[in-house]
Parts: C-alpha cells; structure tokens; sequence
C-alpha cells in the first residue's frame, strides 16, 4: 500500500512538473515566434483633412519601407530583427470615426504601438484618450503643448512645435526687415475652433512684446464659403499684414475675396492652411508671396533631409513641407524600440523620454513630460517654390514684401 502511494504521489509530481514546464515554455515559444512589429494608425484620408493626411500616410510608409529594408527592427525580447507593419485607418477628418479607429486597432487588430492622427481635436486627442484607457503607447505629434498636458497622459508622447514660438515667427520676420517695410496694423484670421483660440491669444501676446498691436481679430466658421465682411472690415481698418490660422479650403477662398476687393497687403502669413501644393495650384500667381508654415525643410543639413525630400518630388512632381516631421517621427519610435529592447509599450516610453535621437528633422531629446518641440520653419511661395525664409540661420532667401494686386 505504501509502495502505492508512493508512486502515486510521484506521479502526481511528474505531473505537475510537466505542466509547470508547459507553462513556461509556452509564451518562450510565443515570443520566438512573433513575426512583425504591428503598428496602428488613423489618418484623414478623406475629407477637408485629406490633403494633409496623405502626406502623413506617404511618409509613414516611407518609413517602414527602409526600416525593413535594413532588416527591421532588432527586439532583444525576441532575439531577432523583426519587420514592421503598419496599419492605417481612415477616419474620415471624424473626431468620433478616429476614436473608434484607435480602439479598433487596439482590440482587433491588436497594434503592438501606435501613431497619432491628424491634428489635436480631430484625431490626436480622441486617439490620445483612448489609447490611455487601453494602456497603449501612443507615439503622437500635431497636439499644442497646452492641449497634451491638460490629460496629464501616462502612455503618450508628443512631438511637435510650441505655438509660442510658432506665433512669434510672424513678428521676427517683420522685426528683421528695415523699418520702412514693416508692417503697421496687424490682423489676426482665425479658424473657429480651440487650435484657432490658442494660437490666435498666442500671437496677440506676441505682437505687444515685438511692438505690434493686433488692430482687427477675426473669426473662420469652418467650412464656410464667404468672408466678405471680414475682408472689408479689415481693408476699411487698414491691415498691411494678416496673420491666418485655417484649413486650405478656407484660406483659398479668403485670398480670392481679397482679390476681388483689391484688398493687398505687404505680409500674409498662414498656419496650416498655406503649405499645401494643392493650396498653390488653386490660386496659381495669386499665392506668390505668401507666408506659410512647415514641420519641416529638405534643404535641412541634417543627414537624410535631401534624399527624402528628392524622392518625394521624384514620386509628386512637387515639394513637401512636412513630410520630414512625419517621417522623424518614426525614426523615434524605431530607434526607442530598440533602445528598449522589448515592445512592451511603458518600456518602450520610457526609452523614449530617456534618449536623444538622430532624425532627418535634427535631433530629439523629450523631457519628463514625454514632450520634444522643434523650431517651426517658414516658407515663402515664390514661382510655384516654397522658399525657406525662418530660422534665419539656415537660409540665404530674404523675405520679400508682397506689391499690390495690380503691380504683381
């Protein structure tokens, strides 16, 4: 009887050892056979945010098509190079459709990692929220500062220009003209929404530091069709320079209103409503001399800048003034992963708050908060070109003063 027990009891050891060791190889195994980095994004690829959103799309792809051609990603996790994936989904310029597209991509798709959308109300903040609730790193750009700490996020980064500075870039390049080119009275056109409050109080605050006093402040409903009386009003209160903070749509429209009641002015600068191709083929001649903003320069001397922005004229038949942000951004999240050594997403954040990386938008270091900002450049459409006007120290083009209508 003993005997039998005895050997009961062994087995019962046997046993248990064997599913002990089953349950331990089990997620080795698992791990040894993970075949690919998945990472999820939403973008705009249809709608008023469309012609941004495909660019973001060609340079994430860009992206992922020269990591894997180097091999990938090497995870020390898994003890190998593994290639990426990328998932994008359309959310249709939809802050709720882009909800929905991250939790999409975290519950069906199950990205490993995620990249942020277009802009802070339309998709990053829906995106931002989401992926928090679903502890999800969330690699994100295009949010103001202001906008990202008010969630106080625990799994998401931004990388992105200050508004501060940005807002300012207007000021210093008037600053640095001889005062008989100067401007006189300001005006700020400003797109109805909280990005259109921020930057519109931002620049305000400015202009009283550089010796500028906004003379006209005026509102975009978006999606709207005429701005008639803002251009009168602004005309009959003698605005020389425009500040401008709205989508390409809107923006077109307001130029060509200004056209028609010769309304000129010597400085035209626009946020995000300027820098796009498809903003210059609309007005032609008419957005020479523009001021627009950028993420980004090819004619950077960083290493990279000029392939990149050679292949991407070699592919459009045009330039891109913000390709290189998107693409840097990527270059980040590659280089964090590695630097981590797991795709564990907390690890993988902490890898990026605790490395300064090399990208083809110069180097990124983020601070504690999980923010890294770079200088916004500014362009000037001459000739169907975007010239590159701001920071003053990596360029030889001067700004020109816009003629009126009839002298262009």
């Amino acid at each position: 009887m003993m005997e039998r027990t005895l050997k009961m009891v062994l087995w019962l050891v046997c046993l248990c050892f064997l599913a002990s060791l089953i349950w331990t190889v089990q997620p080795v195994l698992a791990q040894k056979a993970k075949k690919e980095i998945v990472v999820g994004g939403d973008l705009p690829l249809s709608g008023p945010l469309a012609m941004v959103g495909t660019e973001r799309k060609w340079a994430y792809d860009q992206a992922v098509k020269d990591i894997n051609k180097a091999g990938g990603i090497h995870v020390k996790e898994y003890g190998k190079k593994l290639p990426v994936r990328m998932v994008i989904v359309d959310d249709e310029s939809d802050p709720g459709k882009a909800a929905a597209a991250v939790e999409r991509l975290i519950k069906r798709t199950k990205a490993d990692l995620l990249l942020s959308g277009e802009t802070g109300p339309h998709a990053v903040i829906p995106g931002m929220v989401t992926a928090e609730k679903y502890h999800r790193y969330f690699h994100a750009t295009t949010i103001w500062i202001p906008d990202f700490l008010k969630y106080n996020p625990k799994w998401t980064t931004m990388y992105f220009f200050d508004p501060g500075q940005g807002g300012a870039t207007g000021f210093e390049i008037y600053n640095s003209l001889p005062q008989d080119q100067r401007p006189k009275k300001v005006s700020l056109f400003l797109e109805d929404s909280s990005d259109g409050v921020i930057l519109g109080d931002l620049m305000a605050g400015h202009g009283e530091k550089f010796g500028y006093k906004i003379q006209v402040r005026e509102s975009m409903g978006l999606g709207a069709k005429d701005f008639s009386s803002q251009v009168i009003k602004a005309k009959s209160a003698g605005v020389d320079a425009i500040l401008l903070f709205a989508n390409p749509s809107e923006t077109v429209t307001l130029v060509r209103q200004m056209k028609q009641e010769n309304f000129s002015v010597k400085f035209f600068q626009g946020f995000k409503g300027t820098w796009p191709t498809e903003f210059y083929k609309a007005l032609g001649k008419d957005a020479d001399y523009i001021l627009t903003d950028g993420f980004w320069s090819e004619d950077y001397p960083f290493p990279g800048a000029k392939e990149l922005g050679e292949r991407y004229y070699k592919e459009f038949g045009k330039h891109s003034v913000t390709v290189g942000m998107y693409y840097a951004l990527c270059q980040i999240l590659w280089q964090a992963v590695e630097k981590a050594g797991t795709l564990d997403g907390a690890k993988v954040r902490q890898a990026v708050l605790a490395n300064e990386f090399e990208t083809v938008n110069g180097k990124v270091k983020y601070d504690d908060k999980g923010i890294a900002i770079f200088r916004m450049p500014v362009f000037q459409w001459m000739n169907g070109k975007q010239e590159l006007v701001y920071p003053f120290e990596l360029t030889k083009y001067k700004v020109k003063v816009a003629p009126p209508w009839d002298k262009r």
